[in-house]
């Protein structure tokens, strides 16, 4: 036999092989990808309207599959919401309705938080134990923050936990979890992760919820892609408009113009908190977030790829949606008078023309991308008006996936295969339920119903409504409640009778002898000094003998030593006593004589603040920097000159905002040269 023949064989025995690999595989239930992105607002994708990030492999997916013009998210904050995915039930009905493990109560605030669960019910039979019960494989990958063990709520591998930087090394949870080494980036990791599951189980039907962290803070983009998006926004015309607008409380007293034009100048976290104002960010101009968003597009691509190179991409569903919307009003209070790499850590895009952000019921905050592909079952590149929310994913997957339904399980889902399939679907009225103060707004708690074009909202503070209508007011600016009270009427009817219906759990006021409702996590400042950590002034002598320190605070924050952080061993954290008293180590050092000497240390910060340092030598400030680079950053002050003297040494962990302004100090030593 000549060569030309031979290799005329191998190739007919490949094409028979991979033909029969693709006809095995067409035999197999469906797989499932579901691609779910953290704070990834509906207009930060390109194909729902941004023209500043760049997302090819999501805007192709919508070119293949049904892009979804009102798909929602049950709550606008993640932890519900990704219950609900997996359970088909509202967070009012499960009574997880806050992320998990929660914001503190506040003094200045009016109500106590309602009741709340903390973890997911054990007795819920979630949509990964029903997959894998018709034998899926099943992996959980990313975020699942739902303060269980994923494996104990039918996953058979996770990978899970939170970031702390988007570099190597993640978190200690990771280092231990998912491999990975100085230089790589945690998105590429965890699509790594995911790749390998579908390689392995690639004979098997298959069940993927990639979780990603990403775009959900530290917001710290991919180092190439933000050196991208900074020659892109160098080269555009500047947007018109302001940066950020102060958004108020509905539920309060109204503002006039020239009062918050004076916040506007006064932009300090007391007093905005005293007028329950909030910042908004108003256009999506920042390089960090954008590096992210992309980053986490080439994902969706490369697991697309790699579905098509195992001959798997004409039998997988892939979903592709968020959590809640995007992070456009900062996490925890922040002033915007700071420089814009600083705004970029802290306000991650604009929702416009979306009102309001994550951790509010406007549209901002709740209203997210969603695209179906479903090979051979839908119209490639069709665009559904249909309403759906978080709770519809169950009965809907099962439907497509030929399944029995499970009604008593998710009981408030609808499957949307008929608006899949562009058949007359209508999904009836949503409903959203945040007995609880936000971490992004000082809004008070609230809850909403939206039927057909109409949208309630009522705050739970003074029983305040808003009425808008979404098709001619998707910016919801024109309250139609006095106008259309009847209308109101109706809604608000509708809304409590649902709330009962599901035993929805409210806030109550705040009297002297009240307490917080179980599930509650509260600050409380009268035992601060003591809850800051009495063993603080030890763990610094520990940490550093000769050591002492002064006006430290942030009991949440847990001062102290800590084994390890960060990736480094035998780490100091501090925390400064107010916005405007910072933490102070000090020590007095007697300094050799006859030899070169120098001061060293390394510091580091919480991913969600930043901190200034500021380094005093006899008195004399020798240093201030901002500490918000990503990653640890090293030190040393030469003490030669003061040689054979005694000086005193003071270093400052001072807020530059307020909140995380943690400061984590490594190798705080005198050394000699």
């Amino acid at each position: 036999m000549n060569n030309n023949n031979r290799m005329i064989i191998l190739v007919l025995v490949s094409v028979l092989f991979a033909q029969g690999a693709s006809d095995v595989h067409a035999k197999q239930r469906p797989n499932v990808i579901f691609f779910l992105v953290d704070d990834l607002g509906q207009r930060d994708v390109a194909c729902y309207g941004s023209t500043f990030y760049e997302t090819p492999c999501i805007d192709a997916l919508a070119k293949e599959g049904v892009l979804f013009e009102n798909a929602y998210s049950t709550c606008h904050v993640c932890s519900p919401s990704r219950a609900s995915i997996l359970t088909g039930k509202y967070p009012a009905r499960t009574n997880l309705t806050e992320w998990l493990g929660g914001r503190p109560e506040r003094a200045y605030e009016p109500l106590h938080h309602a009741e709340k669960l903390t973890a997911l019910p054990d007795e819920e039979q979630t949509l990964a134990e029903t997959l894998r019960e018709q034998g899926y494989a099943t992996a959980n990958y990313g975020k699942a923050h739902l303060n269980r063990d994923p494996t104990t709520y039918g996953f058979d591998e996770a990978i899970t936990g939170w970031v702390r930087s988007y570099y190597h090394p993640f978190s200690p949870v990771y280092e231990k979890t998912l491999a990975s080494r100085p230089g790589d980036y945690y998105t590429d990791k965890l699509t790594d992760a995911a790749i390998d599951f579908i390689e392995r189980n690639q004979d098997k039907p298959f069940f993927v919820h990639l979780e990603h962290f990403s775009v959900h803070d530290p917001i710290q983009g991919r180092k190439d892609l933000v050196d991208k998006y900074q020659k892109k926004l160098a080269a555009m015309p500047p947007q018109s408009g302001t940066d950020y607008i102060l958004e108020t409380n509905p539920d309060g007293p109204a503002l006039s113009k020239e009062e918050l034009e004076a916040l506007e100048e006064n932009d300090a976290g007391d007093v905005h908190q005293q007028e329950r104002v909030w910042w908004v960010k108003q256009k999506q101009d920042n390089v960090e977030f954008a590096g992210m968003v992309e980053a986490t597009d080439e994902s969706l691509g490369r697991i697309r790829q790699k579905l098509k190179e195992l001959g798997l991409e004409e039998n997988t569903i892939i979903i592709f949606t968020a959590d809640n919307g995007g992070m456009a009003a900062s996490n925890q209070y922040r002033g915007i008078n700071h420089s814009r790499e600083i705004l970029n850590t802290r306000f991650a895009s604009s929702n416009l023309p979306l009102r309001g952000a994550k951790g509010w019921n406007y549209e901002g905050g709740i209203r997210v991308p969603l695209i179906v592909h479903w090979p051979g079952k839908i119209k490639a590149n069709s665009t559904s008006k249909a309403i759906v929310t978080g709770t519809d994913f169950y009965p809907t997957l099962l439907e497509m996936l030929d399944l029995p339904a499970l009604p008593d399980q998710h009981v408030d889902g609808r499957s949307f295969v008929p608006a899949l399939k562009a058949q007359e679907y209508d999904r009836g009225p949503i409903y959203w339920h945040f007995p609880h103060y936000s971490n992004h707004g000082f809004q008070s708690p609230g809850g909403a119903i939206r039927f057909g074009r109409y949208k309630l909202l009522e705050y739970y503070e003074n029983g305040t409504l808003q009425l808008f209508d979404l098709e001619n007011d998707m910016g919801e600016r024109n309250d139609l409640v006095q106008s259309r009270p009847d209308l109101a009427r109706r809604l608000k009817k509708m809304l409590h009778d649902w709330r009962e219906e599901v035993d929805a759990k409210m806030p109550y006021p705040k009297t002297a002898t009240s307490k917080p409702a179980p599930g509650a996590r509260v600050a409380k400042p009268d035992k601060v000094a003591n809850a800051a950590g009495t063993n603080l002034p030890a763990d610094v002598e520990k940490f550093a003998s000769g050591w002492k320190v002064k006006n430290w605070g942030g009991p949440g924050m847990k001062p102290g030593l800590r084994k390890n952080l960060l990736g480094r061993r035998n780490v100091l954290l501090t925390h400064p006593k107010s916005r405007d008293v910072p933490c102070v180590l000090s020590r007095t050092i007697k300094v050799p004589a006859g030899k070169k000497s120098a001061l060293r240390f390394a510091v580091n910060h919480h991913a969600q603040g930043n901190w200034t340092l500021i380094v005093r030598i006899d008195g004399e400030q020798v240093l201030e920097e901002s500490i918000d680079d990503s990653g640890w950053q090293d030190f040393r002050f030469d003490l030669s000159k003061h040689a054979g003297t005694t000086v005193d040494l003071e270093l400052e962990n001072r807020a530059s905002g307020w909140s995380f302004e943690a400061a984590y100090w490594h190798q705080l030593e005198l050394i000699e040269e």
